[in-house]
């Protein structure tokens, strides 16, 4: 093939999110407006039985990524310590920083692969004390922003979306 040429993937469709027994969804997001700037969060826990609990707040100076961190953080610390949970989030920073990288990270003292300090460590290092609570934590990675039909199983993505961007918006000076 020739190199100004590339494979293109056929669109795959994206399973569902379902809690196993006994494990509460938990359905995050951030926003921001501006990076850095005026941003929120947002957690929608999911538990077999009860309504779903909104939890929502922001940070009148922070970023986008550090949102997304603490919508998870704030989203385990809902939960009885010892709960089953999946994290249910559109941001692959933040899923590949507790699934892929964050070995090394503690293996190189805090430090990437290219030498430099870990960015927002500090909320690495709570959400891994959020998860260290619990019996077991899994994560589920969705498409964010995406409507249809086809994606009606994300509507608390959607909803987790308009509250961060609502609590951003009260953020603001």
């Amino acid at each position: 093939m020739p190199a100004a040429q590339s494979r293109r993937r056929r669109p795959t469709a994206e399973a569902p999110v379902e809690a196993q027994p006994g494990e509460a969804l938990v359905w995050t997001d951030g926003a921001c407006r501006g990076n850095p700037g005026p941003g929120g969060w947002a957690a929608i826990v999911v538990r077999e039985g009860t309504e779903p609990l909104e939890l929502s707040g922001g940070s009148p100076d922070t970023t986008n990524n550090r949102m997304e961190y603490t919508a998870a953080i704030e989203g385990l610390r809902a939960l009885p310590a010892g709960s089953r949970a999946c994290i249910v989030t559109d941001s692959r920073l933040m899923l590949d920083s507790m699934t892929k990288w964050i070995q090394g990270w503690k293996r190189r003292d805090w430090k990437t692969a290219g030498g430099d300090p870990v960015k927002n460590q500090d909320l690495v290092k709570a959400l891994e004390a959020q998860i260290g609570r619990h019996e077991k934590v899994r994560w589920h990675w969705v498409r964010g922003h995406e409507t249809g039909p086809q994606h009606a199983h994300k509507a608390l993505n959607d909803r987790a979306d308009q509250l961060a961007v609502a609590a951003s918006q009260a953020a603001a000076p």
